[in-house]
């Protein structure tokens, strides 16, 4: 069995911290929208853990979904790099 890769390795792969948040009708109550958080580490654009969730929510969850949106940010980036062509030596 393979071990999870862990969150740094994730985003050395070039993935993303993806948050959503999911709008749905209460089952109870369908005239009442209620909210859910989901946090994930994901690869833009197909966003596959994503649509991997919102699948698994339709068949196993009662409250139908109004609406979603989410957000997706790199958490690591290039850096800057500068040539530099002087050097000064302190005593």
């Amino acid at each position: 069995m393979t071990p999870e890769p862990t969150e740094t390795e994730l985003m050395l792969k070039g993935y993303g911290l993806t948050t959503a948040q999911m709008f749905y009708h209460m089952p109870d109550h369908p005239h009442v929208l209620n909210t859910f958080i989901w946090q994930d580490y994901d690869l833009a654009p197909d966003h596959a853990r994503l649509f991997k969730f919102i699948e698994y929510w339709g068949q196993e969850i009662d409250g139908p979904l109004h609406s979603v949106r989410f957000s997706h940010r790199k958490l690591i980036a290039p850096g800057e790099w500068r040539n530099v062509v002087g050097e000064f030596t302190i005593h």
